[in-house]
């Protein structure tokens, strides 16, 4: 018996079954590069924090509860965001990646839609733009206000940076 394994679609796989599952099982969702990035900035800037808090929609990474925002660092490939790195689609086992990955878009989604409903504000950084994002979250968070003028800029700025605000 072979240790190569084939995919859904017929594919052999590069790496043997083993190595595959060393490989996924390696991949973080908590406490990873980008996020602690973002934490350090923070704490550095003398903000307070805590972290995956289960009791809110899709569990944030960051939770600044006296401003009453939560921050997602996202993945770009993992995120599907429009840049080179998350437009790029896995070549093999297309039939799970492909409503995998839209399936963690409509998650998302749904979390900030649940976390504005409940009076949360949602900051999304992205991980090609993490630095531009840590930038636009410390100036919103010093500016101390959350008017609809600032509210507006800050989604007018969407499209640039990775600072995106939903409540």
């Amino acid at each position: 018996m072979s240790e190569f394994i084939r995919d859904r679609s017929g594919a052999m796989d590069q790496v043997s079954a083993a190595v595959r599952s060393r490989m996924m099982k390696a991949i973080r969702g908590k406490n990873t590069k980008p996020e602690l990035q973002v934490r350090r900035a923070l704490h550095a800037a003398g903000y307070r924090f805590r972290l995956h808090r289960k009791d809110l929609p899709g569990t944030p990474d960051i939770i600044l509860p006296r401003h009453r925002i939560a921050v997602q660092v996202n993945g770009c490939f993992w995120h599907q965001h429009d840049c080179p790195r998350g437009r790029r689609r896995p070549s093999s086992n297309v039939n799970y990646w492909g409503p995998k990955l839209q399936r963690n878009r409509q998650r998302q989604a749904a979390a900030a839609e649940a976390l504005s409903a409940t009076g949360w504000s949602m900051v999304t950084i992205w991980e090609c733009e993490l630095k531009v994002g840590i930038d636009a979250l410390l100036r919103h968070l010093a500016s101390g206000r959350q008017s609809e003028t600032s509210r507006y800029a800050l989604t007018r700025r969407r499209q640039m940076c990775s600072y995106q605000v939903t409540s």
